[in-house]
């Protein structure tokens, strides 16, 4: 049975119970505003730590799994978006789907590559790699510690790949593949990956060039979004019995999330040798599962995440792809023109980082990524001040 063919057997009952879900697939949710606002935050954590109150720096030494939260969350939005279209009878347009993401990816990053190239005191360390690299969206596969200016860049190259390739796949083998097959393709490729590290861990003395950093390690996260995805189009009724547990879900996803720390070396790192080998091995795609199923919670009915609303959560979310292109070279620069400011590792330090990490990402978003994406929407035909609710479902990197 096609995936088509499967989608239409849902009966009227469970139709009707499942159809608000995909009825409302452009509005907000707030518990996925959540994530992306705790996913940026983590990641900055993470980066500017070593200029934090220490006890700061504590929880930011695991900010690094905030870009594995950006996955599963591109995977899960962008796996919607593109599976949607087969339970009318239709099929993606990947041309389209491009287009889209361009208009949201490109500008913004097209103008941070041009600081990072054409102004030195930018950058928050001194070797800047080849600009080819970055305009190919290849930093990620040749990594050299000697380059770290803009070396966050490569997660967005494996966000990038993977928004290249899905597109093709899911044009291929959704119109002929069963709910089951495309599982097991899934998670073939999971498994493979996998194997992959753990034959790294045995045969690498380099961890970030040939294990953390390329496309090919880092495919769990976006894996389980894309599952969660094929869950919720082509099995509504599995997809609602799985929302009515979202307490579960989240003490779950929370518990494996805590398993994944506990294997991590003292840095809060995984690496090749002991405990932390199976932390590269096992560890990144248990993270990923325990993630997954933190989103599955956040749009719950009965989860937290979606029924208690942080204020601001909306606001940082809406800004998480500017903050992240901008934050350490931004922080850079105030330790370099603001000394009087930014001197001690204290509070006051740290909200001055905030308050100018904020500004430069409002005024990149205002000046130049919304003005894109309402183009895009000018070019769709879409009402403009609808620009801010797609930004919100939309993948943060």
């Amino acid at each position: 049975m096609t995936f088509l063919a499967a989608s239409r057997q849902t009966d009227s009952q469970e139709l009707a119970l499942t159809q608000p879900d995909f009825s409302d697939s452009g509005s907000r949710e707030p518990g996925l505003d959540t994530l992306r606002a705790a996913a940026i935050v983590a990641v900055m954590l993470f980066h500017l730590r070593p200029f934090l109150p220490e006890s700061v720096g504590i929880v930011g030494q695991f900010g690094w799994m905030g870009v594995d939260l950006f996955f599963v969350l591109s995977g899960y939005l962008i796996g919607f978006q593109l599976f949607r279209p087969y339970t009318t009878g239709e099929q993606p347009r990947v041309l389209n789907f491009y287009r889209r993401r361009l208009f949201r990816i490109l500008p913004a990053y097209l103008v941070l590559v041009a600081l990072y190239a054409a102004w030195p005191a930018w950058r928050e360390a001194p070797g800047f790699g080849p600009l080819w690299k970055f305009l190919t969206f290849t930093e990620n596969l040749t990594f050299n510690p000697e380059f770290r200016a803009f070396s966050h860049v490569w997660s967005l190259c494996v966000e990038e790949h993977f928004y290249l390739v899905l597109p093709l796949l899911t044009v291929w083998i959704a119109p002929r593949a069963t709910c089951r097959r495309m599982m097991i393709f899934l998670s073939a490729v999971l498994i493979g990956g996998i194997l992959i590290r753990g034959w790294a861990v045995t045969h690498t003395d380099d961890f970030m060039h040939d294990i953390y950093y390329p496309t090919w390690m880092r495919l769990d996260g976006l894996l389980v979004g894309v599952s969660l995805a094929v869950l919720r189009v082509f099995r509504p009724g599995w997809w609602k019995l799985v929302l009515q547990r979202g307490h579960l879900a989240l003490l779950v996803g929370l518990a494996m999330v805590c398993v994944m720390i506990g294997m991590l070396r003292e840095d809060g790192y995984p690496g090749t040798e002991g405990l932390a080998a199976w932390a590269t091995v096992l560890g990144f795609p248990i993270l990923a599962i325990g993630l997954g199923l933190i989103l599955v919670s956040s749009v719950s009915r009965n989860g937290l995440l979606r029924r208690f609303r942080i204020p601001g959560a909306r606001a940082v979310a809406s800004l998480a792809f500017t903050l992240y292109l901008t934050h350490k070279a931004v922080c850079h620069l105030a330790r370099t023109y603001l000394p009087g400011l930014t001197a001690g590792r204290d509070i006051r330090a740290a909200l001055v980082y905030a308050a100018i990490c904020l500004i430069v990402a409002a005024i990149l978003h205002f000046c130049v990524e919304r003005p894109f994406l309402r183009l895009r929407d000018f070019f769709d035909k879409r009402p403009a001040d609808s620009v801010e609710e797609r930004l919100l479902i939309e993948p943060a990197l």
